[in-house]
């Protein structure tokens, strides 16, 4: 092959075929599973393995890679990487910046310590490492590894008698997620909304959650639910699960049980992430136009809740995730009918109307991270700044999403999970877990 034939490799892609295609015709004949350091490659397989472990990587990370690997030793500019990874698509610099990024962090040789993808400042990159050919696939994951992910539910009672439903998966050190509106242990665990949430998390982690007191799993028919009861609701599955230090998640309305448990038991805590939360209810932080407009739609959910009705639905799904999927939708909508009665899912969003954690902020003393979503309509960004600004040293994650919670299939998920990694100081090897 003369020595610009990786050149007109690369441009010829950017005018049609796929990236597969091309890399397959482009290194070295037919193989297509490369050796590199502990790594190996498997392109039609679609992965990246470190000593039999597969390194998750999202669809165009994986693309990026292949090309990389595909001009070994060659300066690829920044031009045709984008022209091969994205053909004919108009797309930021800033895609393939963050995919170099993600490389670099997966792609971390802990023997030597080398780096793989140099940087020609302004121009390009170029994969610096020998490539060697193997005939045989990589090998999958181990049944243990994939075990890992295996859901173990149980039950706990609490002080006034109602029966919680509680997971664990995984088998790391612990992480505990708070309540958040509209769980079902069951239901959410193969679901397209939560499943890469538990795989990921679970991959590094042995994750507890739970369905809070008249929702999803655990007791539905209780008259004493308040934010007090949820607090004391995390307390008893904390330690009906036997932890004693651990990380804790909270999304959403969990993020507000989140902070007035860790100022409750600071010395339990270890680290905070608090995504997509609030500390003030619509209550006390809306206009009273806004107060009026929750209202009729507590209302609506009174009469509506659990029924068929596709307009129903469609208000609560696009106030959540308005750029779902029709799967996604339909999960979304069907969560809504299982989860919870009628009656249950509006007294839970009179309660959430009426939260007030604000005193609490600068009392939280343990390392915070707050993530939200910058075009988030279910939790407006503003109220995760505000979060960020009263807890002393946090830090402010910003997401390009417009989805309350952060779809698998969107660049924001993979930036969620880098800055989780450094927060939690998470092993970049790790594979994960299948859900």
């Amino acid at each position: 092959m003369p020595d610009d034939a990786p050149s007109r490799c690369v441009a010829s892609y950017g005018r049609g075929g796929t990236l597969l295609e091309w890399v397959l015709t482009s290194i070295h004949g037919v193989s297509s599973v490369y050796r590199f350091g502990p790594f190996q490659l498997d392109v039609r397989e679609h992965r990246l393995c470190r000593a039999g472990i597969v390194i998750p990587l999202r669809l165009k990370v994986f693309d990026t890679l292949c090309v990389l690997v595909a001009n070994a030793g060659r300066l690829v500019t920044r031009q045709e990487l984008l022209d091969a990874v994205w053909p004919g698509t108009a797309v930021e610099e800033n895609n393939l910046t963050h995919a170099i990024s993600v490389l670099r962090k997966a792609l971390v040789d802990d023997m030597t310590g080398q780096q793989y993808i140099q940087t020609v400042p302004r121009v390009g990159y170029r994969f610096a490492a020998l490539i060697d050919r193997a005939d045989e696939p990589a090998a999958p994951p181990t049944a243990a590894h994939l075990l890992r992910a295996r859901q173990d539910i149980r039950y706990c009672t609490t002080s006034d008698g109602v029966r919680l439903a509680y997971a664990s998966t995984g088998s790391g050190p612990p992480l505990v997620k708070a309540s958040n509106w509209l769980t079902h242990l069951d239901l959410e665990w193969h679901s397209p909304i939560w499943r890469h949430w538990w795989a990921q998390l679970s991959a590094h982690h042995r994750v507890i959650r739970y369905d809070e007191r008249g929702n999803g799993m655990s007791q539905r028919d209780v008259t004493g639910v308040s934010f007090e009861t949820w607090v004391r609701d995390l307390e008893t599955v904390v330690d009906a699960a036997g932890l004693d230090r651990f990380p804790l998640l909270g999304i959403s309305r969990g993020g507000s049980i989140a902070i007035a448990y860790s100022v409750k038991h600071p010395e339990r805590v270890s680290h905070l992430v608090l995504y997509g939360a609030f500390a003030a209810g619509r209550n006390l932080t809306d206009s009273a136009e806004e107060i009026e407009a929750r209202r009729a739609l507590i209302s609506l959910v009174r009469l509506g809740w659990g029924v068929n009705n596709p307009a129903f639905c469609k208000v609560f799904t696009c106030r959540f995730f308005p750029d779902a999927t029709p799967e996604q939708q339909q999960w979304f909508d069907e969560l809504q009918r299982i989860s919870t009665s009628a009656e249950n899912a509006a007294r839970l969003m009179e309660i959430d109307d009426d939260i007030d954690v604000r005193t609490l902020l600068q009392r939280v003393t343990v390392p915070t991270l707050v993530v939200h979503c910058d075009r988030d309509q279910a939790v407006h960004a503003e109220r995760g700044r505000l979060l960020a600004a009263e807890i002393p040293a946090a830090r402010y994650v910003s997401l390009p999403s417009a989805n309350h919670l952060v779809l698998e299939e969107e660049p924001a998920w993979q930036m969620f999970l880098d800055e989780l990694a450094l927060f939690l100081n998470w092993k970049r090897t790790a594979g994960t877990p299948s859900v």
